[in-house]
This record gives C-alpha cells, sequence and structure tokens, in this order.
C-alpha cells in the first residue's frame, strides 16, 4: 500500500510525485501512457512568472521561476535555458509594465534576435524567463522520485477511484486494485471521468493546440519569441519548435495546412527562415479549466481524493508539486491554494 498513488505522469503528476518521495512518502505514479506523453509530450515549454495576474492561480504564476531555480538546483537533470522572452503585437499593455518587463525598441530587439527581418518598433523583454524540455524534465522528476522508493505503473490506465465509508482507499486500474491513503488525480482533462462518479463536476475540459518541431540554421531564434501569431523557440537539440492556439478540425489534412501557415511565417520573419523545415506536427490537447485558473485541492465529497488540474502545467509544475505534496504529506494548508479548491 502506498501512501499517495499519482493518477498521471505528465509534468504536474511527475512533480508532485517527486515532491512526496522527497518528504518521505512511498508513491507510486500511474499512468495509461509513458511519462510526458500526452498534454506534456505537447507543450511548448515556455515557463514564465508575473506578479499581476489575476485570480486563484496569481500567487503561483508569481513565484513560477523561481521554484524552477530552486529545482534544478535539486536536480541537475532538470535543465532550464535562461534566455528570456521577447513579445510584441499581442496583449501585453506596453504602457504600464511590472517588474521584471522591460520595454526595448528596434535597436535592442535587433541585437537579442539578429536574425529578425523587421525588428517590431517596441516589444517586450523579459529576462527572466526561461524554457525547458517539458518530457525530459518529466523523466527527470520521475527518475528522481523512484531514486527515492517510488514506483512507476505506466501503461496502466486508472479506471475507477475505490471508496469505502467516505474515503478513497485505492484505485482500480486496468492491472488490479492499487491500494492508497491518498490518490492524487493530475491526469488533466481526465480528471473529470474520474470525479464525476463521487459527484464533482470538475471544469477541465481538453484545449487543442498546434505543436510543431522543425530544422533549420543554428541560432536562428536566440529567445523565446511570442508574436500575435505564433510562438517559436530553440528547442534543447538545436531544433525549433513553435505553438498556436488552434479552433480548427482535427484532420490530417487541416493540421497541415496550419503547420504550413506558421512555418510560413516563421520564414517571414526570420532571415534564413527560408530553410525551414516541418519535422513533424501534432495537436495536443491542453487541459484548460473552464475559467483558466487551477483547480487543486481536495475533493469536498470524499476524503481522500485529490485533484492538481491546470493550465500551464509546465509552468506551474514546480511550484504546484512542491505545495500539492506538502499539503498530502504534513497535512497543513498552502496559503497559496486557498483559491484553487475543487468547492
Amino acid at each position: 500500500m502506498a501512501d499517495v498513488v499519482v493518477v498521471g505522469a505528465g509534468i504536474i503528476g511527475a512533480s508532485v510525485a517527486y515532491h512526496a518521495a522527497r518528504l518521505g512518502a512511498t508513491v507510486t505514479i500511474v499512468d495509461k501512457a509513458l511519462p510526458g506523453t500526452g498534454a506534456t509530450g505537447e507543450s511548448f515549454g515556455w515557463i514564465g512568472a508575473s506578479q499581476r495576474v489575476p485570480g486563484p492561480g496569481g500567487a503561483l504564476r508569481a513565484v513560477a521561476t523561481q521554484e524552477y531555480r530552486r529545482l534544478a538546483a535539486e536536480l541537475p537533470d532538470v535543465r532550464v535555458s535562461w534566455r528570456g522572452s521577447l513579445q510584441w503585437g499581442g496583449p501585453e499593455p506596453l504602457g504600464d509594465l511590472e517588474p521584471g518587463r522591460h520595454l526595448v525598441d528596434a535597436e535592442q530587439v535587433a541585437a537579442m534576435e539578429p536574425n529578425l527581418r523587421t525588428p517590431p518598433a517596441r516589444a517586450v523583454h523579459i529576462p527572466g524567463d526561461g524554457a525547458v524540455d517539458p518530457p525530459a524534465i518529466t523523466d527527470a522528476l520521475v527518475s528522481a522520485a523512484r531514486a527515492r522508493g517510488g514506483r512507476l505503473e505506466a501503461g496502466t490506465a486508472a479506471t475507477r477511484l475505490r471508496v469505502a465509508r467516505g474515503r478513497v482507499v485505492g484505485v482500480e486500474t486496468t492491472s488490479g486494485l492499487l491500494e492508497s491513503g491518498t490518490v492524487v488525480l493530475a491526469n488533466g482533462a481526465d480528471v473529470a471521468v474520474l470525479c464525476g462518479p463521487l459527484g464533482v463536476a470538475v471544469p477541465v475540459a481538453p484545449s487543442p493546440a498546434i505543436l510543431l518541431r522543425l530544422a533549420g540554421p543554428p541560432d536562428l531564434v536566440r529567445t523565446v519569441v511570442a508574436t500575435r501569431d505564433v510562438e517559436v523557440r530553440t528547442a534543447r537539440d538545436g531544433e525549433l519548435v513553435s505553438a498556436v492556439g488552434y479552433a480548427g478540425e482535427t484532420t490530417a489534412a487541416e493540421l497541415a495546412r496550419s503547420a504550413g501557415r506558421i512555418r510560413g511565417r516563421i520564414s517571414e520573419m526570420f532571415r534564413g527562415g527560408e530553410e525551414v523545415r516541418l519535422l513533424g506536427a501534432r495537436v495536443g490537447m491542453r487541459p484548460m479549466p473552464a475559467d483558466g485558473h487551477p483547480v487543486i485541492g481536495p475533493l469536498p465529497t470524499v476524503r481522500g481524493a485529490y485533484v492538481a488540474a491546470m493550465h500551464s502545467g509546465v509552468t506551474l509544475a514546480a511550484v504546484a508539486g512542491r505545495l500539492v505534496a506538502e499539503e498530502i504529506v504534513h497535512g497543513v494548508d498552502a496559503p497559496e491554494l486557498r483559491g484553487c479548491r475543487p468547492r
């Protein structure tokens, strides 16, 4: 019997598992696929903090990059590229920037991104932003949890929660029952499937986005570049990663057309962009709470069940994993999570 069973081996579930094992809990992670697949494997990997995000998730986003620096110091295999970001053409208010954000002109943009064909007259530079390879971070967290006695049950789907006398006592899976004192549901949009029979409607649904992997000239893109119609950065292996929200049909033909448009936009933006070639394109289904805010905390209808569902899970993984683990293992409420409760 594990102290904690974590359903979902994406970046959130892996972070919860690592931090719980770090605090001395016996942990089992169960996932229908492999760690870092699903929404995590289809994430852009941009992490950034903000002091001004309104609502329940604001306290988490304010310390997101700080918590990643702490996590990277603990685990050498957690690697973050701290190259900063440049944003223009979007909703960022240019006249009232929060701390850590700087307004830069075309000359400064050109110095940071020398391959831009036409640098914008003004852009927002956030030097503290970083980028990660989400599957690699997830693998590092799962490995660290296992090094501390944790178990991984990959290729095993959770089918329902086992409840006795008003308390969850385990998870029924395609491989049998996993008994546990606490079950953490960190399986993205699928949390609603397991919570429904317990009388809780968790308002989290899949939201599609396109993720492209591209090959191009070295150092074509230096920072995380985000404009109104495309986000692009250099990945750890030297390839490019690009992402954009997606509202079309998830057919192969429509995906190919959308991927071609994104690749064409990168070619227009960067000198040398005409050499960029598409390696692959996927539609990822991000777990999106209805109001955009994280849903984190114990279920109100049954003891022993805990939900951790949010967007963006990559940005919030380090801080959310630590706080959830501390709540479960130490039995105390984290003030930063009080507005995120399922109730």
